[in-house]
């Protein structure tokens, strides 16, 4: 036989061979474990959009192993108990990849269910890819080898927020911390603090309130006016900040708000002219790299119906990291191997319209550019059928918005 012809007859036999070993393997199944239902799901439901539509595109791409990828969707209703639940549902139904994004408090009880899992099942590990739970002991003194994060934490929001309104000269002198009161909440009141001396100003009075069980916020917003704060820095999400935005509305507060989600559909509605100043740091920007973002944009709105924002677009970001990740793996008999997708996703980079994202091996702390931009008639994009939109202020390198990792990350890897 030929040379040729024996590598040819090679190769096809390969082709059979490596057909045959990607038809016996199981799909690889991936599992959202978001609050889909209750007063906080209009978070919850956004993430899923989200992770629907890049999971299409993997799909579209060939999918993992050429199968593909199976989404399972459980509703954790908004608490720990129920995360933990479905977390255990999902993976005794074959997922081998937990996604969650919304709240930290429950991220929190994902990451020590999927830790302590995986201890006592070794050799058949299942990785959590938060994202968007953002607390600081999340890559802190929770962090373990099979969780990643790939939003920013409190001290990426925080620092670049008040770096940006500083250099905008928007900051003032007094500034007011108004949080929920659960680990995340705690760390931006914490940031807050700490950057006080470093952009030289005061911070009047420190705020933390009941999560998700105040129907009227006019006190706290009587109380930011009583402490003459020219900004107030506030972490509030979902109706706490939708509730915060109407009382300040309604109270007609001069004060500035600099927030992590003013973006966040139904606030700039519930504000209205009073949102125009207000400030928000997070990793999008449809204005930023406009011959990148519009066709997102566009096709994004062509597949869900609305044009991405708030956690939407930092969620695909995180999927296109997972995707590059996926790329190097290769399926084995029984799917996805989850230690070999660790390792992947340890390096994994990927180019997203706002630019290159990266994994930290350090602690598995995503590395991405943040835009700081201000509530303005001017925006292009408006929001929630309103005059006003987001105007970028200051895009903020993925290099220069990195923060330390923390001294209580002590990850243990395998081995």
């Amino acid at each position: 036989m030929g040379f040729q012809k024996f590598a040819r007859g090679t190769a096809a036999m390969a082709l059979v061979m490596g057909a045959a070993t990607a038809a016996q393997a199981e799909p690889l199944k991936i599992a959202l474990v978001e609050t889909l239902s209750g007063p906080q799901a209009s978070t919850g439901l956004l993430y899923r959009d989200a992770v629907k539509y890049q999971i299409g595109k993997i799909n579209e791409a060939g999918g993992f192993g050429g199968e593909p990828i199976e989404l399972l969707e459980f509703d954790n209703q908004g608490g720990p108990v129920g995360a933990a639940d479905r977390v255990r549902a999902a993976i005794s139904e074959g997922a081998t990849v937990i996604l969650q994004g919304s709240s930290s408090a429950v991220a929190g009880q994902v990451t020590e269910d999927v830790r302590k899992y995986n201890l006592r099942n070794a050799g058949n590990e299942v990785i959590y890819i938060n994202l968007g739970g953002e607390a600081m002991e999340l890559t802190g003194s929770k962090c373990h080898y099979y969780h990643f994060r790939t939003s920013p934490n409190a001290a990426i929001r925080v620092n670049t927020l008040l770096d940006g309104m500083k250099e905008a000269d928007v900051l003032g002198d007094n500034v007011y911390a108004m949080n929920q009161n659960y680990s995340w909440g705690v760390d931006v009141q914490d940031n807050t603090v700490a950057a006080a001396d470093r952009l030289g100003f005061t911070v009047v009075e420190q705020t933390l309130h009941d999560v998700n069980k105040i129907q009227d916020f006019s006190p706290y917003v009587q109380r930011i006016q009583a402490a003459d704060a020219d900004t107030v820095i506030t972490g509030n999400w979902s109706n706490d900040l939708l509730l915060l935005m109407k009382a300040a509305s309604g109270a007609g507060i001069d004060a500035r708000f600099g927030t992590a989600f003013l973006d966040q559909p139904g606030n700039i509605g519930n504000a209205g002219a009073v949102a125009e100043g207000h400030f928000l740091s997070a990793p999008f920007n449809p204005e930023v790299n406009p011959e990148e973002t519009a066709p997102f944009m566009e096709d994004y709105k062509s597949v869900t119906g609305h044009y991405p924002s708030y956690v939407e677009p930092a969620t695909v970001f995180g999927m296109m990291l997972l995707q590059e990740a996926l790329k190097e793996v290769e399926p084995t008999e029984n799917g996805l191997n989850a230690a070999d997708l660790a390792v992947a996703l340890e390096n994994a980079t990927a180019e997203t319209p706002m630019g290159t994202i990266s994994m930290r091996g350090a602690d598995h702390q995503a590395i991405l550019p943040m835009i700081v931009q201000e509530v303005s008639l001017d925006a292009q994009y408006k929001a929630d059928d309103t005059e006003y939109g987001f105007v970028p202020i200051k895009v903020i390198s993925a290099a220069d918005a990195e923060q330390p990792v923390q001294d209580s990350c002590q990850m243990k890897r395998p081995g």
